[in-house]
């Protein structure tokens, strides 16, 4: 057995693969439209190791997908979460559960899929603005 991907629909593309590229750096794999099913099919990996994929579902019609909770999360290592929060946070996106210990932090994609950041190796030692920095929503 060999693991694939993992899938999430989203309801904005653009704004996903900027999330998940210009935000994350994962890279665009593959895409396939469908147009007769009305969908198209976007797979991201991390330039480390790019064929752990996740599978972006793109639906041309409009649907409630919910908060997207009972999903739990994406996980990713990071060379240095602190930097990591920042040009996220630079890019307007919460830090919903901040790096405080310098080993973790958890964010939401546009879609509010959960995605967990951990720190490579050892953890960083706590620094501001993330050690004091409280916790906001839900991840």
């Amino acid at each position: 057995m060999r693991y694939l991907h993992a899938m999430v629909r989203v309801r904005d593309l653009d704004a996903s693969l900027r999330f998940y590229c210009d935000g994350l750096g994962l890279v665009e794999t593959r895409r396939k439209d469908y147009p007769e099913g009305r969908f198209t099919l976007v797979y991201l990996g991390a330039p480390e190791n790019p064929e752990a994929e996740i599978e972006l579902t793109y639906n041309y019609d409009d649907e409630d997908y919910g908060s997207a909770r009972n999903f739990g999360h994406l996980a990713f290592a990071v060379d240095d979460i602190y930097a990591t929060c920042a040009h996220l946070q630079a890019m307007g996106v919460t830090i919903n559960r901040p790096p405080r210990d310098g080993r973790m932090a958890f964010v939401r994609s546009p879609d509010r899929i959960s995605i967990e950041l951990l720190q490579k190796g050892a953890p960083l030692p706590p620094a501001e603005p993330w050690a004091s920095m409280p916790n906001t929503g839900c991840w």
